[in-house]
Parts: structure tokens; sequence; C-alpha cells
């Protein structure tokens, strides 16, 4: 036993070396790409924003059917419109991930009337833009309640079927906010942070499930009318990301099997600098940035 303790001591490090060796192979020479013909992908919030971009990149891909999951039928429906016009089978279902029952219900409707999901892309988000003392608490709730609840009820719906097929994947638009929070929008940072912690727990569940995988993507401010007014004090140095580019990588790190996503590659250095500098060296950085009053102008949804 002790000899067997000692062994994988001495293992160890040279499988962190093989793996940090293979992650930088990747890097250049990007492994092959997943097949996704047969895959039926469901995308939460899919009516408009990051997600329409997405279902819209997912049927350029290749996918076998789209389903789409929101609030607002208009929207849903001129997705789904669009998605059919390229040529790919698409269907809408109107549910608010953040009720429990509702998601349920409409997951069994998807299985009866489309089949079982096996990429399931959790993009619905919600943001208020206010400081604690001035939310309302059913809006603070509503944050929570969608941001993250959801995907315990989404991925409670549709991982057991997956884990039977031995193929599936759980998709999760996070935000580089759940790394690096902001002033203005706590809801929205608080959420984002839960369900980082929910991704990572889960993605370390599935290492010993066959077939079945997780992707976290964390994008920095991208331009869509959730965030409009959102003003950075450095644009050119920090442009927002366009959806379209976080749909498109988004859909190839679910491809190539990709556990976590931070876009742009520049968010890495901001994770590097919250684990090395003092507290008063990092509110310096939001207050140059303009990180710190960022929120200030911002407007949301109209």
């Amino acid at each position: 036993m002790i000899w067997k303790r000692l062994g994988a001591l001495l293992l160890f490090p040279v499988q962190m070396l093989y793996l940090m060796v293979k992650a930088a192979v990747c890097l250049v020479l990007p492994p092959r790409l997943r097949d996704l013909s047969r895959e039926n992908v469901l995308v939460t919030g899919g009516g408009r924003g990051i997600g329409r971009h997405l279902a819209r990149e997912f049927a350029r891909r290749g996918a076998r059917k789209i389903i789409l999951w929101g609030r607002t039928e208009k929207c849903l429906k001129e997705t789904t419109e669009e998605i059919r016009m390229m040529g790919t089978e698409c269907h809408y279902f109107i549910c608010d991930v953040g009720n429990r029952e509702e998601v349920y219900r409409q997951a069994k409707a998807v299985r009866e009337k489309v089949g079982d999901i096996t990429i399931l892309v959790n993009n619905a988000a919600v943001v208020h833009g206010k400081s604690l003392m001035d939310s309302d608490d059913d809006a603070l709730l509503k944050s929570q309640h969608i941001n993250t609840l959801g995907q315990f009820w989404t991925t409670k719906a549709f991982l057991p079927r997956m884990l039977e097929l031995q193929n599936g994947h759980i998709v999760c638009l996070n935000s580089v906010l759940a790394l690096s929070a902001i002033p203005g929008a706590i809801d929205y940072c608080t959420s984002k942070a839960s369900s980082f912690a929910f991704m990572e727990s889960l993605t370390l569940g599935l290492l010993d499930c066959p077939g079945v995988n997780a992707t976290t993507v964390l994008p920095f401010h991208t331009s869509t009318e959730m965030f409009q007014g959102m003003r950075i004090r450095f644009p050119s140095l920090f442009p927002p990301l366009k959806p379209e580019t976080v749909a498109r990588r988004t859909v190839e790190a679910v491809q190539m099997n990709q556990a976590f996503l931070l876009l742009p590659w520049t968010m890495h250095v901001l994770v590097i600098l919250k684990s090395i500098l003092p507290q008063a060296a990092l509110e310096e950085i939001h207050k140059f940035s303009g990180s710190y009053t960022c929120m200030n102008t911002f407007k949301g949804r109209t």
C-alpha cells in the first residue's frame, strides 16, 4: 500500500506535465471537431441576443434539430422561422426557466414532440442593473431563479437521459462577471458566480460519465440589448464582444469538448491579477478601467 501511494505521488507531476504539453499542442493543432449532424440542441433564451446567434451557429454547423425556449413568443417565432429557412428543423416552446414546474412540463413536451435532447445550452439570463439598496426584492429573486436555479431545473430535466444514452453536453453561457464583479449589477454578478460554481461542480461530477461533458463560457461585455447603455472607459482597448463571435466560439468549444472558455483571451490576465494583487490594487484597476462606474449609464432592454 505504501509503495502504491509513493508510486502515485511520483507519477502525479509527470501526469501534470503531460496534460500541460497536450493542452499546448491542442492550441497549435486543434483537435478534430465533433460532428453535430445527430445532435438535438435546446437553447434557453433562444429567441434573441446571444441565444439567437447560438441557434444560427448550431444550425450552420449541421445540428439535426434546434429547440428554442424563451418567454417572448414573437422573438421565438421569428428565430424559428429563420432557422427553418436555413434548412434545419426547429421548434419553439414558451418556457420560463425560473419556474421549476414549467421547466419539467415543457421538458416532457419536448421529448414527446421532438425527441431526446443531446446538447442543452443554458443561455437564458436577466439583469436589472441596480445596486442592492435600489433593487426590488422580487427583481433580486427573479435574477437568482432564472440565472442560477433555472440551470438546476433544466439540467435535472435533461441530464438523466443523456447519461442513459452516454451522449450529451451541458453548456452554460456565463459571464466574466462571475469571476470579477462590478457595482450596479449585484443581482447579475451574484447569480453568475453561483452558476459558475454549479458548472464547476457538475463538470467534475461528469468525469466518470462516458459520453457526457460540460462547457462553461465566460465572455466579456457583449454588445446585446440586455446590457444596453453599459459604458467602458477605454472602448478601443476593451471593445465589447460581438454576439456572433461569442456564439461561434461557444459552438467550437462544444465541438472540441473544451470545459472552460474565457473570451477574449485577455481575461486570463484578469484571473491571474485577481490571484496575486492586493485588494487595493484591484480597486484601482476597476477605477482606471471604468468598470467601477460602467453601470451608471445602464438602460437594459427596452
